[in-house]
């Protein structure tokens, strides 16, 4: 195995047992980045030097826990300290703030590495597209708005980025590219120092290239209460495998794929049941769109009022409310999603995960589209955490990922069931932890 290709949790291990360097495994991502990225384009701020100078640092420090010395990727929509975040805008060309994002500063105290800045849709929420394109096929999305974060991982140029999730952002990307990523419960890692779309729904998203990456990232985020990587079978998992209200988007492909991860699992020895949702959670999708979509209202303001010549329609569009919301629809709307919570929790009832498509399917053909994320919408409404667990593949030879839902604040439950379904669903990468 190559040194690219090895995972944070065996990079981990391998350092903590004195076999491998921050700087040499730095040093082969690197190398990886520079043959693959001119084609992936999964970066938009990459400095060598400035790399490899953290990595030395980090060998020459005590170990701080299990992430030291691991490099990582940031979403252009965070910000850092020591380079630049652009949104994807021209209003920020070269802009460079004085303080990291919350989520970022954790990393860096956990003795992480920042390898750079990954591509993102502008700000997130639409307007400019990112450059990235798909690491198993380059002519297919790689998903948005976590485009990079998505491809950079997927192509083990870097094992562990953070994105963002305001509707699919995290888990769209992840299935896309065949790589892990969570969305935690809302709320749980702070989103302090990122550029808002909706403060009702942004979330900071976790990618890793297995189960245990995704568990060590969490864990430094104090998401989970023990520090090591959960191991088990899905054998005597309780899961209940729903199309959901969205099941009319899905393709061919990912409709057999959902049901063929529930026969593997039933295999394994996991309890699969069925569940339908009741008839008010068909409305989710379009009250989330509507939450969404009224929060760039105040988001982009500051741009509005300050360099609107350089402002996206799109943005400046939810400035000027163009789609016309009005007070008593929002109340409306936010009150809804609040009951559809509430439900959702009991739904749940003794079940270790809900099950569903974490995407329609395999990436589209083409990058001016990030894909459709008919599957997430609901469940980042209500709030609750999500995985994506890769494995299965479409038609094409495309990643279809599977995800995995529990209750508010259940997320390290979830890790752990993602860490079980893994054996299953991706033998490969599960042996390799």
């Amino acid at each position: 195995m190559e040194l690219w290709q090895l995972t944070a949790a065996e990079a981990s291990r391998r350092m903590e047992a004195g076999q491998l360097t921050s700087e040499t495994y730095t040093r082969a991502l690197l190398e990886r980045i520079r043959e693959r990225d001119p084609l992936i384009r999964a970066w938009s701020w990459m400095d060598a030097e400035y790399a490899l100078r953290q990595a030395r640092e980090r060998d020459r420090e005590p170990r701080r826990g299990p992430l030291h010395g691991i490099p990582f990727g940031a979403k252009d929509v965070l910000n850092t300290r020591d380079m630049p975040t652009q949104h994807n805008s021209p209003i920020y060309y070269g802009h460079r703030p004085n303080e990291d994002a919350n989520c970022v500063a954790v990393l860096r105290a956990a003795g992480m590495v920042v390898m750079g800045k990954t591509e993102t849709l502008e700000f997130a929420s639409g307007g400019r597209k990112p450059l990235s394109r798909n690491p198993h096929n380059p002519e297919h999305t790689p998903g948005g708005s976590s485009s990079g974060s998505g491809a950079a991982v997927g192509d083990a140029m870097v094992p562990i980025a953070l994105g963002t999730q305001t509707g699919g952002s995290t888990i769209r990307p992840a299935a896309f590219c065949g790589t892990y990523g969570m969305k935690p419960t809302f709320g749980r890692i702070s989103f302090e120092g990122a550029k808002h779309y909706s403060v009702q729904l942004d979330t900071i998203g976790l990618f890793g290239r297995s189960a245990q990456d995704l568990w060590l990232t969490a864990q430094a985020f104090r998401l989970t209460g023990a520090e090591a990587p959960p191991t088990g079978s899905a054998a005597g998992l309780r899961i209940g495998l729903c199309e959901t209200p969205m099941w009319k988007d899905a393709t061919p492909d990912g409709r057999e794929a959902l049901h063929r991860a529930g026969k593997m699992l039933a295999e394994a020895g996991a309890k699969v049941s069925t569940l339908v949702l009741p008839e008010p959670f068909d409305r989710l999708t379009e009250q989330q769109d509507v939450i969404m979509h009224e929060g760039g209202r105040g988001a982009f303001l500051p741009e509005y009022f300050g360099a609107g010549h350089l402002l996206h329609q799109e943005f400046r569009d939810k400035v000027e409310n163009k789609r016309g919301f009005t007070s008593e629809q929002m109340r409306y709307v936010i009150d809804q999603v609040a009951l559809r919570r509430m439900e959702f929790e009991k739904l749940i009832g003794d079940l270790d995960a809900f099950m569903t498509l974490s995407t329609p399917g395999e990436a589209p053909h083409g990058i001016k589209s990030t894909g459709d994320a008919a599957f997430n919408r609901m469940f980042t409404a209500m709030h609750v955490p999500c995985i994506t667990v890769p494995g299965l593949t479409g038609r094409n030879g495309l990643p279809v990922g599977i995800q995995f839902i529990q209750r508010r604040y259940e997320d390290e439950k979830l890790l752990r069931v993602a860490a079980a379904v893994a054996t299953v669903l991706d033998p490969a990468t599960a042996g390799s932890r």
